[in-house]
């Protein structure tokens, strides 16, 4: 990594990421700094940095995935404890922030949770987020201080890139809320991309796949999404494909919040490959045959270093 001259780094790993935590730092060529996290037999949390950050470009990474809520508070804790330590600047780095869904008032009485989350970072002393794909990327403005939205549409198309022709591909999407990023898969693959057609009647996670806007007919088939936590959309989405006459259907999606019924229903369904990210490490072993997990890391280090050295973001995601 390249050094700023003017502030020294520390990367304080959280307990909810510990590998790609550890991976992050191998790409920036940097030693994670010293600290521990304590669970009490009540269940509360303690942390402590165990080394100097006073003056310090200081970033934490932390996941805020199951267990969500105390990984959350953990993630408050080492922002306090590193403001309280003199940290020139504190950098929240949270690979999956579950709460993003929360983004509206969309029933009465019920809260606004990615507003109260991103108010409680802003409150324990961060001065910055960095994150990757947003479920709504529009919380972003929920919080007054920088926000740096990562995309791992760059890691999962490297994977695919080996395997795709132009001429006998499609990516899909499960819903037109997420068409616009599989827009930007296509775009980046040459691709054409194709919308199913879901309908959720609930907050039961389940889903329906009525029919699939575009030709998917003797193609094979890419599912893009941001998230998969039970593998319904996926599943109805590849089904749907299958019947309109799909050749081979694979599935990449940036957070694998599998639970492990999910896991076994990817394993066994119509579905030839699943590519989660290492966003997510509380994951059900072994993942099966057809899930496998590629690695954020470089994107993340390659940001912080940009942080670091002041240098554009944007400019990791030209299209």
């Amino acid at each position: 990594m390249k050094r700023n001259q003017g502030k020294e780094i520390a990367v304080i790993i959280g307990s909810a990421s510990p590998e790609l935590g550890k991976n992050i730092c191998k790409h920036l060529d940097i030693k994670p700094t010293g600290s521990e996290v304590i669970t009490f037999s009540e269940g509360n949390t303690f942390v402590r940095i165990l080394e100097n950050v006073r003056g310090k470009d200081t970033y934490v990474i932390q996941g805020v995935h199951y267990p969500v809520d105390r990984n959350f508070m953990e993630l408050l804790f080492w922002i306090d404890a590193l403001k309280l330590a003199s940290a020139a600047k504190v950098t929240a780095v949270i690979p999956f922030f579950s709460y993003a869904k929360g983004d509206k008032k969309d029933e009465p009485r019920v809260s606004i949770r990615a507003r109260v989350c991103l108010d409680a970072l802003e409150a324990a002393g961060a001065d910055r987020v960095v994150t990757m794909d947003l479920h709504s990327p529009q919380i972003q403005g929920f919080f007054r201080k920088p926000v740096d939205h990562l995309f791992a549409r760059s890691a999962i198309n490297t994977y695919f890139s080996r395997l795709i022709k132009p001429d006998e591909w499609v990516v899909a999407s499960a819903d037109v809320g997420y068409g616009k990023n599989a827009f930007k898969f296509g775009q980046e693959l040459g691709l054409p991309v194709v919308i199913g057609n879901k309908i959720r009647k609930d907050h039961s996670e389940n889903a329906q796949i009525w029919n699939i806007v575009g030709d998917v007919a003797g193609k094979n088939v890419l599912i893009v999404d941001d998230i998969i936590f039970t593998g319904g959309s996926l599943i109805a989405m590849a089904q749907a494909a299958k019947n309109q006459g799909a050749k081979d259907i694979y599935a990449a999606v940036t957070h694998g919040v599998l639970t492990q019924s999910a896991q076994q229903k990817l394993n066994e369904s119509v579905i030839k490959e699943v590519i989660i990210t290492d966003t997510v490490e509380y994951r059900f072993e072994p993942l099966g045959p057809k899930i496998k997990v590629v690695t954020v890391a470089p994107l993340f280090a390659e940001a912080i270093s940009r942080i670091h050295n002041n240098e554009s973001i944007s400019a990791l995601f030209p299209v």
